[in-house]
């Protein structure tokens, strides 16, 4: 019985100091030499080679190169697009110059169309005048003209005043450069202190706020 444990034990040593075991490998200086990795031990092992620095440059280089592409494409569209945009702008800008200016001709022409109204009808209540006075004679006749020289004035004020227009107040106001315009200088006295309009040679009008003529006025100084 001793003998068979030791004839087992011996095979257990033997089998043991069979099994591999790892060999550190020194170099010449006594520090232990680098190892290869297991896949790179690997390859080499089955006959594998690492890739060439060559072939991983033009790997780069091509990765690069559609970067590059991928971006060109991307900024050609964007161009596309702001080219388009830039022309659907020049239009609606062009189509808005049209419109305006038709705007601004037909303001003037309706403006031309009122003022020639305007004209038209002073025409008339003149010709109804001079007809009225070929009719007449004497006083009635001349009564007849002034009838109708004042019906064209007070018609052509009514239509002023529906254009916004209005006489400018002169006599008895202090001299208003703005709105007056000197032409003639008089002596004052004293129930006209200097600086007064004491007569008015041509009516002036305005527009609103805006002059369209001064009145042309006597100053007393």
């Amino acid at each position: 019985m001793d003998r068979e444990r030791t004839i087992n034990g011996e095979l257990a040593g033997d089998e043991r100091s069979s099994t591999p075991r790892d060999v550190q490998v020194t170099t010449s200086a006594g520090e232990p030499a680098p190892q290869a990795s297991g896949a790179a031990a690997g390859d080499v092992a089955e006959g594998g080679t690492a890739p060439a620095p060559e072939e991983e440059a033009v790997s780069a280089r091509d990765q690069e190169v559609a970067a590059l592409r991928e971006q060109v494409a991307r900024l050609t569209e964007e161009a596309e697009r702001n080219w388009q945009q830039f022309l659907r702008t020049a239009a609606d800008l062009e189509n808005y110059r049209k419109h305006a200016a038709r705007q601004r001709e037909e303001a003037v022409a309706t403006t031309r169309r009122a003022l020639l109204r305007v004209v038209l009808g002073v025409v008339d209540t003149l010709e109804r005048a001079l007809q009225h006075a070929g009719e007449g004679a004497g006083e009635a006749n001349a009564a007849a003209i002034l009838d109708g020289i004042r019906l064209a004035h007070r018609e052509v004020l009514e239509t002023l005043r529906g254009m916004n227009v209005r006489p400018i107040a002169a006599v008895g106001q202090p001299f208003d450069p703005r709105v007056h315009e000197a032409v003639e200088a008089v002596a004052s006295d004293a129930q006209t202190p200097a600086g007064t309009v004491v007569g008015e040679v041509q009516r002036g009008y305005m527009m609103g706020d805006e002059v369209l003529r001064p009145a042309r006025v006597r100053v007393a100084q």
